[in-house]
């Protein structure tokens, strides 16, 4: 099963437009993601209608960010996305009549209640700014090393 690094990409995106001046063009974002443009703007159609984004048409049009990133979580980024499931595991049968079979889900859905609530607790106090900070931590000690990968649009 592939895992859905949507909340990933868009994070990554979403730090470009941070340092960015200027509209960055779909076909820009999709070569940071190595995606298509088309993936790019249905997926920053959301997050423009969750008020992270605007958009500009026309001749260098393209994505801005449109939000505070010093208030802006990645739980609110998170939520942008649809608020998609964040574990791969489940429950072989939602409404089993094995009794093994339904304390085994008892067991599993506290288990994954409690850890989504400690994942979206930790979403909610990390914000666009703080990642931003983390970024510019790393670019500084890269600088001071041997190059390895960063990238700019």
């Amino acid at each position: 099963m592939s895992l859905d690094s949507r909340l990933s990409s868009v994070l990554h995106l979403l730090l470009h437009l941070m340092e960015s001046q200027e509209a960055i063009p779909s076909e820009r974002l999709a070569t940071a993601l190595n995606s298509n443009p088309v993936v790019v703007r249905r997926t920053m159609a959301g997050l423009r209608g969750a008020g992270l984004v605007t958009s500009e048409k026309g001749h260098g049009g393209g994505w801005r960010l449109s939000c505070d990133p010093d208030q802006t979580t990645l739980f609110d980024v998170y939520r942008a996305l649809g608020s998609p499931t964040l574990f791969a595991i489940g429950n072989r049968s939602e409404r089993p009549t094995c009794l093994i079979e339904q304390a085994v889900n008892a067991a599993l859905d506290d288990t994954l209640r409690e850890a989504e609530t400690l994942i979206t607790a930790r979403l909610q106090t990390l914000t666009l700014a703080a990642l931003a900070s983390d970024f510019e931590s790393r670019l500084q000690l890269s600088l001071c090393a041997p190059q390895e990968n960063t990238h700019a649009l």
